[in-house]
């Protein structure tokens, strides 16, 4: 049979789903999908930029946290390790016995340190006030069943690099024996700067002090004399020198308790001032109060004999 198409029916034909197979000029703008321009890219790149550097600063910042806290622990962990050292060594303290003279035996002798040295004077932050640094260098003398042992300690303030740093000397000898020649060899290693015959113990030590109390909880100064008539005998003080006073306790004198202040310098300070020299070096240091550990602990001495303060 013949089918008449009118024109009417000449229309484009449809896919399956019913969508236009071809479409018109208007309807396929319309259909086209809009993209990004140039300057949108730009403007997002730059965005994308900008976060990047911001993580990566805040990134870094806590990574130098980080680091500045590791060494930070380290060093305040060390303090306490030679603190705990020199503890140990002033509570094993003993008196020598022997006759009321200074060279029968010296049992702690403690003395400002004027090897190459001057004291550092630090200002406080928000503060008119100063803090002085001092070194003093000391020896402690003890027994160990048939022998006396002693233990000294000192600054190396002539060292540039490392800077200001700590040894420990160390020696024993028989009971029978002399125990002042053990003071003696601590003097002469001292004089002729051996610091390789010593322990080197830490870096950055600034202030170091120690001061004996009698047993009412006296600090010692030079209220006493040496060979004096009341008690206590046998011991020794020199005039004040900024503040501290050098002393010598002999013959059966010892302090009932000992007062230790140790200052720290804090790592990158530390390595910062060794990076200095000469007037930059001390300018800079005398800045740097706030960057100071002091570790200050007071130690009692059981073998002190009462009878010496009565």
């Amino acid at each position: 049979m013949n089918t008449q198409w009118s024109v009417a029916s000449c229309q484009p034909p449809y896919d399956a789903d019913g969508g236009a197979r071809h479409l018109s000029i208007a309807r396929r703008k319309s259909s086209i999908v809009k993209a990004f321009s140039m300057v949108e890219l730009l403007v997002t790149m730059t965005l994308l930029s900008l976060i990047v550097l911001a993580l990566m600063a805040v990134f870094s910042s806590t990574q130098r946290a980080f680091r500045a806290s590791v060494t930070q622990t380290g060093v305040l962990e060390g303090s306490r390790a030679t603190v705990d050292l020199i503890t140990s060594e002033l509570r094993s303290m003993a008196a020598c016995g022997g006759s009321s003279n200074i060279y029968s035996g010296v049992n702690f002798v403690a003395v400002n340190n004027s090897f190459a040295y001057s004291p550092l004077v630090q200002s406080l932050p928000a503060s008119t006030v100063s803090r002085t640094n001092l070194l003093q260098y000391f020896f402690v003398l003890g027994r160990e069943n048939t022998k006396w042992t002693s233990a000294g300690y000192i600054v190396n303030t002539a060292s540039s690099s490392p800077l200001y740093p700590l040894y420990r000397y160390y020696a024993e000898t028989n009971i029978s024996a002399n125990p002042y020649g053990l003071y003696g060899n601590f003097l002469n290693e001292i004089n002729n700067g051996q610091w390789t015959n010593m322990s080197h113990v830490m870096d950055g030590v600034i202030h170091m002090v120690v001061r004996a109390y009698d047993p009412n909880g006296f600090w010692m100064t030079n209220g006493y004399g040496r060979q004096q008539t009341i008690f206590p005998q046998n011991v020794w003080f020199s005039p004040p020198v900024f503040g501290e006073v050098n002393f010598a306790f002999y013959s059966n004198t010892i302090p009932a308790a000992v007062e230790l202040q140790l200052g720290v310098l804090e790592d990158r300070t530390l390595q910062r001032a060794e990076s200095l020299a000469g007037t930059a070096q001390w300018q800079y240091l005398q800045a740097q109060s706030g960057h100071v550990h002091v570790f200050r602990q007071r130690i009692t001495i059981p073998n002190a004999d009462p009878s010496a303060y009565q």
